[in-house]
């Protein structure tokens, strides 16, 4: 039997207030814009109505609203202190070997100096290898390709981090 019911986690999620709600939309990505507009669309009748929301809220965003969402995020191997998020997103570098760890700070450096931000990948289920390999791999990419390459991962990581806002037990 289909229900037709909304999601209890999604329930919750359009039942929050603005404030509360804008705050949960900025954890998952930092743009204040994709925040706005994923807030204006409320309430979502299903998951994947908020998912297709997100992904054209990324469409559209800015340089400027890439920048400060790419601005929530740490470097590739070094999430911030008390940030569960980020940690369990790169648990792929957690193990790594202490010259790998090494390699991908000198990279993310060489990344930031060309770019002029945080080399982005959704890290979720890549080992520290495949994340050095796509740093080195993209590296060599114009800014124009680098920053649509952005955009398509920060969707990915908008994904997770809105399925597990919504899926979560209150």
């Amino acid at each position: 039997m289909t229900s037709t019911s909304t999601p209890p986690g999604l329930a919750r999620f359009n039942d929050l207030g603005e404030s509360a709600a804008l705050t949960a939309l900025h954890e998952a990505c930092a743009s204040t814009e994709w925040a706005r507009r994923l807030l204006a669309g409320r309430p979502y009748a299903t998951v994947e109505d908020l998912y297709t929301a997100g992904d054209a809220a990324m469409a559209e965003l800015t340089t400027a609203d890439l920048q400060e969402a790419m601005a929530g995020h740490p470097p590739i191997g070094r999430p911030k202190p008390g940030d569960p998020t980020s940690a369990r997103e790169q648990r792929g570098m957690a193990g790594a070997s202490e010259e790998l760890k090494a390699e991908m700070l000198e990279l993310n450096l060489a990344y930031q100096e060309k770019f002029g931000h945080v080399f982005l990948i959704c890290a979720t289920g890549r080992t520290g290898e495949q994340m050095r390999d796509a740093v080195k791999e993209r590296i060599g990419n114009s800014p124009e390709q680098e920053r649509e390459i952005v955009r398509t991962e920060l969707g990915k990581i908008n994904r997770i981090r809105l399925a597990r806002l919504v899926e979560e037990d209150a």
